[in-house]
């Protein structure tokens, strides 16, 4: 389930909330009380176990592998 980040514009406390995405636009009471706060952009970070590799025969990147960009 998604983790939300809000800050209380009353006291300045900022606090997470999860929640299913489907209430993601719901408003959220700080932990003080207030009604009035405002959901802030979160970054995320994606970490994996397993490292990617770069497709055989490559060349080099680019838009299509290499072969349209040089």
């Amino acid at each position: 389930m998604p983790r939300y980040e809000f800050r209380c514009r009353a006291c300045g406390h900022t606090f997470e909330l999860t929640r299913p995405m489907a209430q993601a636009d719901a408003p959220a009471t700080c932990p003080a009380g207030h009604d009035d706060t405002v959901k802030l952009l979160s970054t995320v970070a994606v970490t994996g176990g397993a490292s990617a590799k770069a497709p055989a025969g490559g060349g080099g990147g680019g838009c299509c592998g290499g072969g349209c960009c040089g």
